[in-house]
This record gives structure tokens, C-alpha cells and sequence, in this order.
């Protein structure tokens, strides 16, 4: 974001402007207003910081009209360089939506510098009541003002701190709800061949979908320490090794004593049954990533630089010890017996899995009008097809794994005479002729048969998409829980798939 100066006529400009839109909002819809801006000190107005606090006062505005039933006539926003501005046509009683916006102003410290004014039916600004401290000395705020005790070096430097402060409270909380929701939804998905979900407790016998849930809300705490972790081995303990940032391999190390801790809460929660502990792994992982990754500026990094710092993080420390591992785990001494890395391979490689199956997929499904759980089942499906899970070759050997992928690929698999044919439309017939191939009546013009008799994105018939991406066939829900009925029947269970859709969950609800 480029910043600019400005005068104090386009400062006194600004202002005449936004009490002519608060008068025509009064005029136009009868009800309350309310007027947001940034209290900005010195000649730049809109910083990325400001902004993005706008944005997030925004939000909260928004939520909280939702939260008190007080319907939005009318909203819209102006980003000039005099300052960004918000506007809402509330049909609510003016003091209600005043002691609303005091409570967000107060509730993070960015709100500090919120002025989300309430202007009444009859054109007057409502008071807030108690007078605001100030941001430098905290004492009443209008005396510093008047006096100018402090100088717009100084004011802009609490400014700063104030925004970053804010910003970082509310990242953390964003993400420790992200993650803990990716577990919800993961266990959630149904129906997943072999896993606990809503339908059955799939191959296992000493969890179900109660034990899963336990456990998730265990961990909510964790995955805000190990953003802090991150976060404060790049921006805060710099200053102890000359100003450099801990490296990469260090923060990892330094996650692993809150992960231990983790584990041990999960334990807990679900009287010492493991329901987790390959997610405590791979998503502390990549919150710490995050952490190490954000920047009050810019935000939440991309999915793509997560996983390349994920990576960075691990590969060192995870290439040492899978060759010295002592048989401790099952993932261990699958290593030994037969060279799988498993989910510390995928990590220490950056997730290839998820960058390149399931997030691609997920999004894919997601973008051709599948629901959530159906597309996640779906993605599940090509997780399998496609990764060396250790949960099935701990469970099956060998011959079980390889089972297991075959017949989720036949599942998937799409016929080739199939390959040049669109998605089936609403508006015209189906050109497929492949009558056992497509769940859909064939239309017919020699018959009259309508294609719009039909219903519209059922066929199961995909065409390779400009990246190449092929979806192949996408399975029904009554498909994919055929097969779960065959997995319970051969005690399989792709439990490191589960953690890897649980990932792709996380990073699109991150991304998106």
C-alpha cells in the first residue's frame, strides 16, 4: 500500500463530505447511522495497518448488528487517502447501536482508535460517556490533545503498537478456531472408509465420534502457543542473536516440548486412547509456520509459503533421526522394515500430498457445487489413491495398503472413452452415450427427450480441467460408504490420510 500525505483542506473537506452522506443516509432511510473511521495522528492517514484494523472493525461491526438483531438498511465503505470510512443505515434505537460500538472500540486494543460515531434521527452525534484515555500517557485524552503534550512522532509510534497488538490478538484467535474446527470437520466427514465419523466408529473399537470431539477441544489452547512460538522466534528473541531470526530447524525444536504437553492433554481428554497425535504433529507444524510467517501488515501468509516453511522447519532435524529412529512408534519401525517415511516425510517435503492432491482437489469439488462433506469425502478418496499411509500398512501390510488403493482407485477411476466429454448441463442433453457410465437418463432428440428433465451436475462423467486436473469419477456418498463397510470388514483404516484431510481443511478455511 502506497501512503500519502494530506493536507489539512482535504482533511476539512473529507469531513464536510462525510456529514453530507450521514445526512442523506438520515434522510433516505430513517434510522440511525453510523459513521467509522481511523483516529490517525499525523499527515498519513491510511496505512496498511490502519486498513487492515478497518477492516477487522468492519467485521466486528457487522457481527455485531447480527448478534443484537439490528437490521443494516444500508452499507458501504470509502478508502481515500484522508482515511478510510465505513458507513451503516441501522434500523435500531440510536442508543443501542451506540452502546454496541462502545463495546467493540473497547474489547481490542486497536479499538482504541476506532471513531465509530452514532449520529441520532435528529442529526446529532451521540456521546459515548466516559471521556477515551490517551494512547501515550493514559490520562484523559482530550486534555493531551488540547495541549499537545505529545508529539506526532510519538503518537504514531503508540499507534503502531496499538494496531500490531490488536491485529496479533486476533490472529491468534483465528487460528486456534481454524484448527480446532479442521479436526471438527475431519471427524465429521461421513462417510469415510475405515474412520470414525458420524455413521460408525469405522475399524476402531476404543473411540467414536464423542472421543474425537474430547479431544479436539483439548487441544484448542495448543495451536495459539504454537503460533506464539513462531511468532516470537522471528520477531521477538531476535534481538538476543544480533538481530538475526531463529532459524527455522530452532523453532521446530522449540515446538516439540508444548507438543509433548499437547499429546499428554489429549490423553486426557480421552482417557488414553491416541485420536490426534498425528495432527498434534502436522498441524502444530504449520502453525508455527504461520506464526513465523505473519506480519501485522500483510496477514496470513498463502498456503504455499506455510508449507515451504513447514518444510524448512523440519527437514533437517527429520532426515536425521528416521534413519536413528529405535523402533519407539509404529511409524518407526515401518521405516525400518520397509523405507516409509510416513507423515514425517510428507512434512519434511512440504506436504506434497496436500499441495498437490488434496487442496487442488478439495477446492476442485468445492468449485463444482459439491457440498463440504462430499467433497472432503471425495478428497479423502484421492488422499488414499495416492499416499503411503502407515496406519494401513501398519494394519494391513502390505497386501492390505495396496488393497486398500486399489479399490479406491477403481472407485475413482473414469473410463477412457470418457475422457473428451464435458460435465453434463441442465440446458442441453447428454452427449456421453455411455449409458452404464453416467447415473443420468440419456436425452434423445429423435424422442424428444428434454435434457431439462434432468437433474442438473449429477453426472459422474469429468472432464481434465486447463491444469490438467482430472477428477475422474466422483463417487456418491452411498459409493464411498460401500466401501467403508469393506474396510471395517478388513480392519483397515487410513488414519494418516485422516490427518492429511484435516490439513486441506485447515489451509482452505486459512486460504479462503
Amino acid at each position: 500500500m502506497i501512503e500519502q500525505e494530506i493536507t489539512l483542506s482535504e482533511i476539512l473537506t473529507a469531513r464536510e463530505e462525510r456529514v453530507s452522506i450521514q445526512n442523506a443516509l438520515l434522510s433516505e432511510y430513517g434510522v440511525p447511522v453510523v459513521s467509522f473511521t481511523m483516529n490517525i495522528a499525523g499527515p498519513v492517514k491510511v496505512t496498511a495497518l490502519s486498513h487492515r484494523a478497518f477492516l477487522w472493525g468492519v467485521e466486528q461491526l457487522r457481527l455485531g448488528f447480527l448478534q443484537n438483531r439490528m437490521k443494516v438498511r444500508k452499507e458501504f465503505s470509502r478508502n481515500l487517502p484522508t482515511g478510510d470510512e465505513g458507513y451503516f443505515a441501522v434500523a435500531a434505537p440510536a442508543e443501542a447501536v451506540k452502546a454496541l460500538c462502545v463495546e467493540i472500540e473497547e474489547a481490542n486494543s486497536m479499538g482504541r482508535l476506532f471513531d465509530m460515531d452514532v449520529i441520532g434521527l435528529d442529526g446529532k452525534k451521540l456521546e459515548r460517556g466516559a471521556e477515551r484515555p490517551c494512547i501515550v500517557c493514559h490520562k484523559p485524552g482530550r486534555e493531551c490533545a488540547s495541549r499537545r503534550l505529545h508529539s506526532v512522532a510519538e503518537l504514531q509510534l503508540h499507534t503502531a503498537a496499538l494496531l500490531r497488538s490488536g491485529l496479533w490478538f486476533a490472529a491468534q484467535n483465528k487460528i486456534a478456531v481454524l484448527a480446532t474446527r479442521a479436526l471438527l470437520d475431519e471427524v465429521a466427514v461421513t462417510p469415510k472408509p475405515g474412520l470414525v465419523d458420524r455413521a460408525n466408529n469405522g475399524s476402531h473399537r476404543d473411540m467414536d465420534y464423542f472421543t474425537f470431539q474430547a479431544s479436539a477441544a483439548a487441544l484448542a489452547h495448543y495451536w495459539r502457543g504454537c503460533v506464539g512460538v513462531g511468532f516470537f522466534d522471528r520477531n521477538v528473541s531476535s534481538p538476543n542473536t544480533g538481530n538475526q531470526p531463529v532459524p527455522p530447524a530452532k523453532t521446530f525444536a522449540n515446538l516439540r516440548p508444548i507438543g509433548k504437553q499437547a499429546e499428554r492433554d489429549m490423553l486426557a481428554a480421552t482417557g488414553g486412547v491416541n485420536t490426534h497425535k498425528g495432527a498434534i504433529f502436522t498441524l502444530g507444524v504449520l502453525c508455527g509456520a504461520i506464526g513465523r510467517l505473519w506480519t501485522a501488515e500483510e496477514g496470513f501468509p498463502t498456503p504455499e509459503a506455510i508449507l515451504d516453511e513447514a518444510a524448512a522447519m523440519t527437514r533437517e532435524t527429520l532426515e536425521q533421526e528416521l534413519p536413528a529412529a529405535r523402533w519407539n512408534t509404529a511409524g518407526e519401525a515401518l521405516y525400518q522394515k520397509y523405507g516409509v517415511r510416513g507423515i514425517r516425510g510428507q512434512v519434511a517435503d512440504g506436504l506434497p500430498a496436500v499441495r498437490e492432491i488434496g487442496l487442488p482437489v478439495f477446492q476442485k469439488l468445492l468449485a463444482e457445487g459439491l457440498d463440504r462433506n462430499h467433497a472432503a469425502a471425495v478428497t479423502l478418496l484421492h488422499l488414499i489413491a495416492h499416499v503411503e499411509d502407515t496406519n494401513l500398512l501398519h494394519r494391513g501390510g502390505p497386501e492390505g495398503a495396496a488393497w486398500a488403493k486399489a479399490a479406491v482407485g477403481a472407485l475413482l477411476e473414469r473410463p477412457p472413452e470418457a475422457e473428451p466429454f464435458e460435465p453434463c448441463r441442465r440446458d442441453e442433453p447428454c452427449s456421453s452415450g455411455i449409458r452404464n457410465e453416467c447415473d443420468l437418463p440419456q436425452a434423445n432428440p429423435d424422442d424428444g427427450s428434454a435434457a431439462k428433465d434432468r437433474p442438473a451436475g449429477d453426472c459422474l462423467l469429468r472432464k481434465p480441467d486447463k491444469q490438467g486436473l482430472s477428477l475422474h469419477k466422483i463417487p456418491s456418498l452411498e459409493e464411498i460408504a460401500a466401501l467403508d463397510r469393506q474396510f471395517i470388514e478388513r480392519n483397515l483404516s487410513p488414519g494418516g490420510c485422516a490427518d492429511l484431510l484435516a490439513v486441506t481443511l485447515f489451509l482452505e478455511s486459512l486460504h479462503s
